[in-house]
């Protein structure tokens, strides 16, 4: 080995794998957290098409709203 080279450090095989497994959960999470703004957000909304279509979800997903 040359002295003045450095030696190569390889990733574990599975690296990719547990980084692209991290990345898709972070992704679930954002998607679940921005539906979960955006349905109560609306819920509470002073325009009454945007709160009856909400109104409407929770009926459908059998969710009490009343």
């Amino acid at each position: 080995m040359n002295p003045t080279s450095t030696p190569l450090h390889h990733a574990a095989p599975d690296a990719p794998l547990a980084a692209a497994t991290q990345s898709a959960w972070r992704q679930l999470a954002a998607a679940g957290a921005l539906g979960l703004v955006m349905l109560y957000g609306v819920a509470f909304a002073e325009s009454p098409v945007a709160h009856n279509a909400a109104h409407d979800v929770r009926h459908v997903t059998v969710k009490p709203c009343h």
